[in-house]
């Protein structure tokens, strides 16, 4: 089995220990999520840093009111010297409490926050079933990308070619860690989605759950969430973590989740410092 046992496993889920959980295994202790990516530790920050297409920025972060704004400047100057646009995912709970305004003075702009829901996936609601007509394929290849690919651009309205190359990449360096899946109809793709397993933590993200805006409010958002618990369930994951935005909180709310933070997205451009 994939998942490591630890922690949590016995009762209900105590949301202050998975959420004490999350921080560690997922963000201070977090490993690259690409081939070309590398995960470093500079003082109380913990960022990834990869190629162009990757996803670059702080994972982490551990900081008291005298030495954030050196650390935030620190990290601007390291993205920068790489030309590399950079993402500071910053937490509620995250230190210190301004964290957010000092990274807008350093020319950071905050993007919509989104609900950080977790679900055992024992409590969680796996048995959705899929509209008729609709059927999933896996994705195992270029075209299927393609595919997920095209029904991110639909769903979301935002250019999937950085998507497309990052997913092409783990399925040829790391395909255990990956499951992709996209609905279609009459071969038509109307929604995708994807898994990150993260073995070691007991932690899967699901991730993607685009749906094209005609096929919306018909359960196909819901039956792939149900779908990809099942698989982290037999592969022996114990937490399915999802970035919710307003849209998906309420049907992940009654698949089983429970929001345990919210995430912000403080995002960088690759200016010279």
């Amino acid at each position: 089995m994939h998942g490591t046992p630890g922690g949590c496993w016995g009762g209900r889920m105590d949301q202050h220990e998975v959420l004490a959980l999350f921080d560690r295994r997922l963000r201070r202790d977090a490993r690259p999520d690409s081939p070309t990516a590398r995960v470093e530790r500079d003082g109380a920050v913990v960022r990834q840093t990869g190629a162009e297409h990757d996803w670059n920025g702080v994972l982490w972060s551990d900081l008291d009111a005298a030495g954030a704004d050196a650390a935030i400047a620190a990290q601007a100057r390291h993205f920068a010297a790489r030309g590399l646009e950079c993402e500071w995912k910053a937490y509620a709970h995250d230190r210190p409490a301004d964290l957010g305004r000092r990274l807008c003075a350093a020319g950071f702009t905050a993007g919509p926050a989104e609900a950080v829901m977790v679900a055992d996936v024992r409590e969680s609601g796996t048995d959705a079933v899929l509209p008729a007509g609709v059927r999933l394929r896996p994705v195992t290849d270029a075209a299927g990308v393609d595919l997920v690919a095209a029904v991110h651009e639909q769903a979301f309205g935002t250019d999937a070619a950085q998507l497309r190359q990052r997913l092409l990449d783990r399925l040829a360096h790391d395909p255990d860690t990956l499951r992709l899946v996209v609905a279609t109809v009459d071969g038509t793709p109307v929604c995708s989605a994807r898994m990150e397993l993260l073995p070691g933590t007991g932690f899967a993200g699901l991730w993607g759950g685009g749906t094209h805006p005609a096929w919306r409010g018909r359960g196909i958002y819901r039956a792939l969430v149900a779908h990809r618990a099942r698989l982290a369930a037999e592969l022996g994951y114990r937490y399915l973590q999802v970035d919710a935005t307003d849209d998906s909180r309420p049907i992940l709310g009654r698949l089983g989740f429970t929001t345990l933070t919210t995430t912000t997205p403080y995002l960088r451009p690759p200016l010279a410092c």
